[in-house]
Parts: structure tokens; sequence; C-alpha cells
């Protein structure tokens, strides 16, 4: 049904009515209730996709297993984040870390938000109640944090029972790998909030994997041409993958603020965009 038959039909009328009632500023987005959005939502994974949550932990496991363990004693050691020498599969294990946390997040904000959004209308629903904008993306992006908290999790344990962190600041690992869903969930958010159709979709694994190749998640930034450096270092999976090596070897200097920085100012924009994309698309 399209947005002009919809809205002919009143369906839209009272979702309209009742925004345009709120407050232009920032809290008339929000009524204090995210967790309806978040208790839906468990109850969606409760009854049908802890089996498409699960394969997604694997996915790092397998890079692990194969690039690690495997081209790895090939490569033989290299330089860490503090100088010192460390193995290969100590020295992907961190950045395969954060980038699980990425595309958990990522693949969570884009897909099912795309289709919440343009096909099952949701959404609409959804705004129906006394929900506002801001309560469904929080909901939505806490919902993606899950999705990495529990990737994060796995796959720390996994590399801990392998010996390939050495410093007790690797707990913090999970934390971060959250911060790092929230930037990457929020802001995949607000982007889908400008897809229309599903081929639009494919342009998601088309930036995704040469920020995940291009990242120095596999090699040093330091075998690129220093221009090419500084735009990777304009990425934001390099600032997730540079915090999480850091911790794996507990060593910490001044990029260490950058790199949580960059994900704080991330974050925030894209929550901000994501709720006021919500309620432009809403009052359109």
């Amino acid at each position: 049904m399209s947005a002009s038959v919809r809205e002919s039909t009143g369906v839209m009328a009272p979702i309209r009515e009742r925004l345009r009632g709120r407050r232009a500023s920032f809290g008339g987005l929000y009524a204090g209730n995210a967790r309806a959005v978040i208790e839906r939502g468990f109850r969606v994974i409760r009854n049908q996709n802890w089996g498409v949550i699960a394969t997604g932990f694997f996915e790092p496991v397998f890079y692990l297993l194969a690039m690690g363990m495997g081209m790895g004693a090939l490569v033989g050691s290299v330089p860490g984040p503090d100088g010192r020498p460390i193995s290969y599969a100590m020295y992907i294990a961190p950045a395969l870390l954060a980038t699980s946390a990425m595309n958990g997040a990522i693949y969570d904000s884009v897909n099912n938000v795309f289709f919440k959004l343009r096909y099952s209308k949701l959404y609409e629903g959804m705004l129906q109640t006394s929900l506002g904008p801001l309560d469904v993306a929080l909901g939505e992006i806490f919902m993606a944090l899950f999705r990495g908290l529990l990737y994060a999790i796995g796959f720390l344990g996994v590399i801990t029972v392998m010996g390939l962190v050495t410093s007790w600041w690797a707990l913090a690992m999970i934390p971060v790998a959250l911060l790092i869903a929230l930037g990457f969930a929020s802001l995949g958010m607000a982007v889908t909030s400008f897809m229309k159709s599903f081929q639009q979709l494919d342009l998601v694994p088309l930036v995704l994997l040469p920020m995940f190749l291009l990242s120095a998640t596999l090699f040093p930034i330091t075998v690129y041409p220093v221009a090419i450096q500084w735009v990777i270092m304009a990425l934001p999976l390099w600032h997730g993958v540079e915090l999480m090596r850091q911790l794996s070897v507990g060593y910490f200097d001044g990029m260490t603020v950058v790199h949580v920085g960059y994900f704080l100012v991330m974050s925030l924009i894209g929550i901000t965009a994501a709720s006021l994309r919500l309620r432009m698309l809403f009052l359109r």
C-alpha cells in the first residue's frame, strides 16, 4: 500500500497528529518506554531467531583458525601495540573480535530494521502507542548491542582458552565491543532509514568488506603508503581494532582516548540521526 493510500485511509493520520503535537526538541521524541521495544525483541529471539544469532558467532572463529593458526605459521611474529613481537594469531584475534562486534550490530540494525520499516510496518504500529521515535531507536539499538555482547563473550572465551590474550585488561574488551557495536548499530539504523529497496542492502557488504580488509585487521597499517594510512585511520573499524589490540596486551597511549572518543561521538551522531529520521519518515 502506497504512502498516499495509507494517508487517504487515515492509517497514518493519528500518528502524524500525535507526533506533531509533541515538542520539537529532542526530549519530545522520547516517552521513556524503550524497554517495551526491548521486551518484544527478546520474545522474537526466544521464539524464532536463536539459530540466526548463533551462526554469526562462528565466522570470526573460522577466520582465526584459518588465518591465525594456519597462515600464522608462515608469517611468524609481528610487532604488537607496544612494539614487542607477538604471534600472528595474537595480532589478528583482537581485530576479529572488533569485526565481530561490528558485523553483529550492523546486520541486526540494517536488515531487521529495513524489513520492519519498509515491509512489516512494525514501527507504524509502535508509534500508534505512547512510544516515541527515540524509544523505538533505543530499543532496536539495544537489541543490536545484545547480539554484539553474545559474540564478544563467546569469542573472548575462545581466544582466552587459546592463550591469545596476555593481560587482565582483556576483560575490558567486552564493554569495548559493546561500544563498537553501539557506534555501528546507531549509524547503521540511521543509514537504513534512507534505504527504499532490498537491492540497496547489497551496498552494506560492499562497504563492510573493504573496511574489514583495510583496517589493519590482518596486517599492519604500515604496509600502506602514508596517504592511504590517513584514509584508513578515518575508518571506524580501525579505531576499534587498535583499541582491542591495546587491551589484549594491556598497553595504552594517547591514541587510546582518541579511539574511545571516536565511538562516543559516532554513537551520539547515530542515535540522534536515527531518531530524527524516524520522526521525519512518519511526518512526511
